[in-house]
């Protein structure tokens, strides 16, 4: 089971939206130097809902082809189409990931039994590991707990990233995964301000936005939480939690891709229907990677 920092990774691009390989290539060795517990690739964070299939599966297999085996690399392929995540998922499958993210079913709002159909019918297609991705904010659904328990009984769900921030679903999540399975069932934070608490609480760690500008930090505070050595972790965080706020202003992954170029490791890219971060914001979001140390 993956453990601690794993960064939720920007798809580089250059300022007429192409992905730009050079600067991929480059993150990726910039991961590996800051001990990045893993990559995911093609989530939120990498722009998935403005790639095509064949992009997404293209910048997958070239992140796994640049680390060369050196980091766990995770593959973003859900989808709000059922029939879309399981050919995302098949294709990822086919290259030499770690394991899939799935999100929640976007925009057409299932219910509890359709996140559970539709999950289950990924999972029984594909024989590769998964981690459920819950992010009400972006999906308009809450994948509730006991979803996550019925859905923890089939093998290959392997854990969920849960971005709600509600802490207390961590224990009650871990007390009853561990009766319904025989290993364990991962919990990653998918909401940065909140990590400490979910790893203090018996979480795993965090599939991470503010890895991307502050990988090694992230890695640090992760490894002294899970040591029990609190007072360091809260040091650590208290130093990121500026970014953990400013890397939000703008709508994900807005902020972290002017972070990222600010940091000289891409370049000014981004697709529509997103936008460069407004001018208004520069200064606070620099001002947070200085707090933070990273500038």
């Amino acid at each position: 089971m993956l453990t601690g920092s794993l960064v939720a990774l920007i798809t580089p691009m250059h300022p007429d939206g192409e992905i730009d390989w050079p600067s991929l290539q480059k993150l990726v060795e910039f991961h590996i130097a800051h001990r990045s517990d893993g990559i995911v690739s093609v989530g939120t964070s990498g722009e998935s809902s403005t790639l095509s299939m064949d992009s997404q599966i293209e910048v997958i297999r070239r992140t796994v082809e640049f680390a060369a085996g050196r980091i766990p690399i995770i593959a973003g392929s859900g989808a709000n189409s059922t029939a879309e995540a399981i050919e995302l998922t098949t294709r990822a499958a086919q290259l030499d990931i770690t394991a899939c993210l799935l999100v929640v079913p976007y925009y057409n709002k299932p219910t509890q039994h359709g996140l559970y159909e539709h999950f289950r019918t990924i999972a029984n297609r594909v024989a590769i590991p998964q981690i459920l991705y819950n992010v009400p904010a972006r999906t308009a659904v809450d994948m509730e707990n006991d979803t996550v328990v019925e859905l923890a009984k089939i093998p290959t769900i392997i854990g969920i990233k849960d971005a709600s921030g509600d802490i207390a679903r961590v224990a009650d999540l871990r007390r009853r995964c561990a009766a319904v399975r025989d290993k364990p069932f991962a919990i990653y934070s998918g909401d940065d301000a909140t990590t400490l608490e979910l790893i203090k609480a018996g979480g795993d760690g965090c599939i991470s936005v503010t890895a991307n500008v502050a990988p090694g930090k992230m890695h640090d505070m992760c490894t002294a939480a899970y040591a029990g050595d609190i007072a360091a972790a809260e040091k650590i965080n208290r130093a990121l939690d500026a970014l953990h706020t400013n890397l939000f202003v703008e709508s994900n992954p807005i902020p972290v891709k002017w972070a990222v170029a600010k940091l000289g490791l891409s370049r000014r890219g981004i697709r529509l229907p997103l936008t460069w971060l407004s001018e208004q914001y520069h200064a606070q979001v620099y001002a947070a990677m200085r707090t933070a140390g990273v500038i």
